[in-house]
């Protein structure tokens, strides 16, 4: 949905709008091979700067207004600051476009991924990876894993709890569709049939008026959300990964773009190099340290 400051508004974008309940969430339900890579780009495919982009010489890049932090710094996408601004820099100087290649344009979270030619060569606005999304656009390998979380409200008993045991007795609530209601079906295994709501709207404004004990969310959006909307709640605490493929935002391409391998290149570059390792420590460092639900 939109994920926290920002992501954590992407993945609270995502989950603030109405979509197919298998389609989407702020944390959609990642499919086996979600984070498998594009066939690799051979030959003159990936010419550094010369890449078949919207605008000859240019690389365009979307997000969505405002551009919230931590994945963004001061509602400036062009900034270089914050985690995905400099990531989608990072990918530029991998692709061969200099900063002063790459243009900037405003998409809403939503649009991104619906079906339709896109306007941008690449979109990044925590937009998780998922099977359903993947038959309206391609997407890079994963530049981001994301975990979920538990929010309830300050001084409940639901905002007390130290493990998964611990929230088997409270009425929880998610978005339906998405990994986060997964995780209380499967993972926590509730005494109480979990509430599923159409929106994360719904979802929070459930647990505002005390009709869940705590909802559960990406990460990212867990930070947004009790950051700038609901600012009694508190972050309970995160869920380990579960299966061996974790869920991933990735980079939004249209559906069969000639970019998406040569995109994915240098995802995968900046993972193996340690640019991502580094650019989330230096962004989100502070942002996602929650807690682990055991």
């Amino acid at each position: 949905m939109h994920p926290a400051p920002r992501a954590l508004r992407r993945a609270v974008a995502a989950a603030s709008i109405a979509l197919l309940a298998t389609a989407v969430g702020c944390a959609p339900q990642p499919e086996d091979d979600a984070s498998a890579k594009a066939s690799a780009p051979t030959g003159n495919a990936c010419a550094k700067g010369k890449l078949p982009t919207k605008t000859s010489g240019k690389l365009t890049v979307a997000t969505d207004e405002p551009a919230y932090e931590p994945w963004f710094k001061d509602d400036k996408p062009a900034n270089g600051k914050g985690f995905e601004s400099a990531v989608a820099y990072a990918v530029a100087k991998q692709l061969g476009y200099d900063r002063s290649a790459v243009v900037w344009q405003s998409v809403p979270f939503n649009k991104a991924f619906a079906p339709g030619e896109k306007t941008f060569d690449f979109d990044i606005n925590q937009v998780s990876i998922s099977a359903e999304r993947k038959k309206a656009v391609d997407f890079s390998s994963g530049y981001y894993d994301v975990r979920q979380a538990v929010i309830a409200l300050k001084g409940t008993k639901a905002a007390k709890a130290k493990s998964i045991a611990d929230l088997k007795g409270l009425k929880l609530g998610a978005q339906v569709g998405t990994t986060s209601l997964n995780y209380i079906q499967d993972v926590v295994k509730p005494k109480q049939e979990a509430a599923a709501y159409a929106k994360n709207d719904q979802a929070k404004s459930a647990l505002e008026n005390k009709q869940v004990d705590a909802i559960v969310v990406d990460l990212p959006t867990a930070f947004y959300i009790t950051a700038a909307e609901v600012t009694d709640g508190t972050i309970v605490g995160q869920f380990e990964n579960q299966g061996g493929t974790p869920e991933q935002f990735g980079l939004v391409l249209d559906k069969g773009s000639s970019l998406t391998s040569c995109v994915t290149a240098a995802v995968d570059a900046l993972r193996k190099d340690g640019t991502l390792a580094k650019l989330e420590q230096q962004w989100l460092s502070d942002a996602v340290d929650a807690p682990v639900l055991k």
